[in-house]
């Protein structure tokens, strides 16, 4: 019996360009950091459990809610669901990086998922459809967005009354805005808009008429099965050649 062999290396040197790439979309990153800290000390957790959270769990929308059920009882259960809610995007976004990532060996291709996020998840998607396999913006991009976290939780739980409200100063537009770029320069097929499109209504309708969070789930299941049973493949198409690797060790 073959062994299995694993045949992407990381390239050092692309690592360190995808982590000053994705610098800047992480200082924004560094504002609602701020503002989770601040969250975070109010609710009574202690500065230093609000940075090992920040740093542990490295989910901004879940943390937020998270504190929101934050008392002296927490239910369990219920925090569990709405973090599972919130997070299930990530269930697709993973499916979605398959292909580059089943020549990993599973320790690797996890450790690597820990750091995945909307923003280096929408660049290595796009790149992915060019026909590049860049796993270095996931690690470096990764990175940057990580540290920018824990930077952002550590001036919240210190200096929070700086900066009150982040979303005064237009910053929770700015991941939005690059993820509509990330989109608009991909492919753009007419089924490929129709999976937009189907993904858009239903967020919408589900945040108009369902529980708080569920328009995440219902978007991204609804633009997901539109991607799996309807969007055309290529003959032959079985994912990114493994060859296409231009890194080293």
């Amino acid at each position: 019996m073959t062994p299995t062999t694993y045949s992407y290396q990381f390239s050092a040197t692309k690592v360190r360009y995808e982590f000053f790439r994705l610098l800047p979309i992480s200082l924004f990153v560094v504002a609602f950091g701020a503002a989770f800290g601040l969250a975070a000390v109010q609710k009574g957790l202690e500065p230093l459990q609000a940075i090992l959270m920040s740093a542990t769990v490295f989910a901004g929308a879940s943390q937020f809610a998270a504190i929101d059920m934050w008392g002296s009882e927490v239910s369990l259960l219920p925090l569990i669901a709405v973090v599972f809610a919130i997070n299930s995007r990530h269930l697709l976004m993973g499916a979605s990086l398959y292909p580059m990532l089943r020549d990993m060996s599973p320790g690797r291709r996890y450790s690597l998922l820990l750091l995945l996020t909307d923003a280096n998840w929408a660049v290595s998607a796009q790149e992915h459809q060019r026909g590049k396999r860049n796993l270095e913006v996931i690690l470096g991009g990764g990175i940057a967005i990580w540290m920018a976290w824990i930077i952002g939780t550590w001036l919240g739980v210190y200096f929070g009354g700086l900066l009150q409200d982040p979303k005064s100063l237009g910053l929770d537009m700015v991941l939005g805005c690059f993820l509509l770029a990330m989109a608009l320069g991909g492919n753009k097929s007419p089924r490929t808009l129709v999976a937009w499109a189907v993904a858009a209504i239903t967020s919408l309708a589900a945040w108009k008429w369902l529980p708080p969070n569920m328009h995440v789930v219902v978007g991204a299941l609804a633009g997901g099965a539109i991607g799996f049973f309807w969007l055309e493949k290529k003959p032959g198409d079985s994912g990114v050649k493994t060859a296409e690797n231009e890194g080293d060790a």
